[in-house]
């Protein structure tokens, strides 16, 4: 399975610096990560995590499984596998942020500030391998709670909420229950919570809206939320002000008819009165997000502003915010209407896994099996 990296790459986090030290800010174009271990084999596991300025690859291989760091932690002008996070060797899954890189073990987590000459471990949590309760759960869950990607590292959930997933945006939380329910927590400023208001919330509270529609997966851009049922629906919340969530912007209307008139100080010319209610700024209950020719949705995954789905046939769709390419439709051009990334279908290739950082996309895919002749 190959991963590909487009959007923000100021810090070689996609593409790394040439020899001159100087780096690609924007790749608008799908590019494929050459993070193969020289050392080892590596299965088709490899999970990815982002950040703004970095990445992160859990590499299950032969020889083991260990971090590999890319980005502005490493400060090098060649970003390749080799950069070996040398703590992590025999971790089962990361979080990487800003300044501190968590660790998953089976019998402990712990989180290191990467922003130092040298690694420094700044916080540890043993596991109770006696009770496995939710240990199967990806990061940030860990047994009797979950990590947060800054000080104080842990906070507590109650045990009957059977947490299986979790998402973390910059204020806000969204949770998956084993039964397909929805929780969310924090910040509503921008609808994001999906209660239908714009206050806050300090404890999980369920998104009523989805109650009685089974879910299988959610996500959590910076102020934007999504969640996909177990039929394939898609259901998104929160800030629209770059269409991330699929629904129709003003703003990307204003600038696209500014854009063809050649002229920003023209005013536009729109019969306020009838299409006032079309466009949506905060859209604070889930709304079903329609995407022309595709009946299921498989995987789901939030940036800062921007959002990328992929299909149950592999192919991958994306909308939001494009200043940096992040979108890789191959322009820097934002858009509401979700749209098919063509290089993956043109080069014949199936996307199995989509991951958002804040302003840019990784996307794991394989060859298309070829018809039998």
């Amino acid at each position: 399975m190959n991963w590909f990296g487009f959007g923000f790459s100021g810090f070689g986090q996609i593409r790394p610096a040439d020899v001159s030290g100087q780096v690609t800010c924007k790749v608008i174009t799908p590019v494929l990560i050459s993070d193969v271990c020289r050392s080892c084999v590596v299965r088709s596991d490899c999970r990815l995590r982002a950040s703004w300025s970095s990445r992160a690859h859990v590499h299950h291989a032969d020889c083991g499984s260990h971090v590999c760091v890319s980005g502005f932690v490493l400060a090098s002008s060649e970003q390749v596998c080799g950069d070996v996070f040398p703590e992590s060797q025999g971790c089962t899954d990361t979080l990487i942020s800003e300044r501190y890189l968590t660790l998953n073990f089976i019998d402990r987590v712990e989180s290191w500030e990467i922003q130092q000459p040298q690694n420094k471990l700044v916080w540890k949590r043993e596991q109770d391998l006696s009770d496995h309760t939710g240990h199967s759960a990806p990061l940030p869950l860990v047994p009797g709670g979950y990590v947060m990607p800054r000080p104080p590292f842990f906070r507590p959930l109650c045990s009957k909420l059977s947490a299986v997933s979790l998402a973390l945006g910059t204020e806000h939380a969204v949770l998956l229950t084993s039964d397909g329910t929805v929780y969310s927590w924090g910040s509503g400023s921008h609808g994001q919570l999906g209660h239908g208001a714009l206050t806050s919330q300090e404890e999980p509270q369920i998104v009523e809206a989805l109650w009685g529609v089974p879910i299988r997966a959610v996500s959590a851009g910076s102020w934007h939320s999504a969640s996909v049922s177990t039929g394939g629906d898609l259901y998104m919340w929160g800030w629209n002000e770059s269409g991330q969530l699929g629904l129709p912007s003003r703003g990307l209307e204003e600038e696209k008819r500014r854009t063809n008139s050649g002229n920003t100080d023209q005013t536009i010319n729109k019969d306020e009165t009838n299409q006032a209610d079309v466009f949506i700024s905060i859209q604070a209950f889930p709304a079903l997000v329609d995407i022309p020719n595709v009946s299921e949705i498989s995987r789901i995954s939030c940036g800062s502003r921007h959002t990328a789905a992929v299909t149950g046939t592999g192919d991958l769709y994306t909308w939001g915010w494009g200043h940096y390419g992040q979108l890789g439709h191959c322009t820097e051009n934002s858009t509401d209407e979700p749209t098919l990334v063509d290089h993956f279908s043109s080069h014949r290739m199936c996307v199995k896994d989509v991951v958002c950082g804040s302003w840019n996309t990784f996307v794991s895919a394989v060859p298309k099996e070829q018809p039998p002749s």
